[in-house]
């Protein structure tokens, strides 16, 4: 019973980095669900993608990822996923 304990806060951290702090960390470095904002680290990346690439930006870019979590979020998969190493790294660290 007591390895239950970390694995309740193991989760609760993961689950708190998946939905809040990944998705603030994108939009303040501009990844915005509006696009991407004038003047930020999103628009330096997304100018030298645009450069290296010819004109545009690659499907499956880290721009365009993080475009993408900059918009819709994480999905309910990646959300849990990282809920679960989450747990997994509070479990193996109490032992």
């Amino acid at each position: 019973m007591v390895g239950f304990i970390p694995i309740v806060v193991g989760s609760t951290v993961g689950l708190a980095v998946a939905t809040v702090a990944i998705p603030a960390a994108v939009g303040a470095a501009g990844f915005t669900g509006a696009g991407i904002a004038a003047g930020s680290l999103a628009s330096q990346m997304m100018s030298a993608a645009a450069i290296a690439n010819g004109g545009g930006v690659a499907a499956g870019s880290t721009v365009a990822v993080l475009q993408s979590i900059g918009a819709a979020g994480l999905s309910i998969a990646t959300k849990g996923a990282i809920t679960a190493v989450g747990a997994a790294l509070a479990f193996f660290r109490s032992k």
